[in-house]
């Protein structure tokens, strides 16, 4: 089991979503909810093809954290 960092972005009338250690690796979805759900399923389908290729499984490396400031 491995623990990637996805980033939500609000695109004006849905979520996009992406992965940054699985470059290309994207989705979108309605709600947050409905995008982590996609992202979920477009991951697996990322890490398949990546093993039909024989190719390595990229390590999440990506860390984030919110960072106050004043405004």
């Amino acid at each position: 089991m491995k623990e990637y960092l996805v980033i939500f972005e609000w695109a004006g009338t849905n979520y996009s979503v992406y992965v940054p250690d699985l470059p290309g690796c994207v989705s979108t979805g309605k709600t947050i909810e409905e995008a982590e759900e996609n992202v979920r399923e477009a991951i697996s389908l990322y890490m398949d093809v990546l093993r039909d290729e024989g190719k390595p499984i990229p390590e999440p490396t990506t860390k984030a954290r919110p960072v106050i400031v004043a405004a």
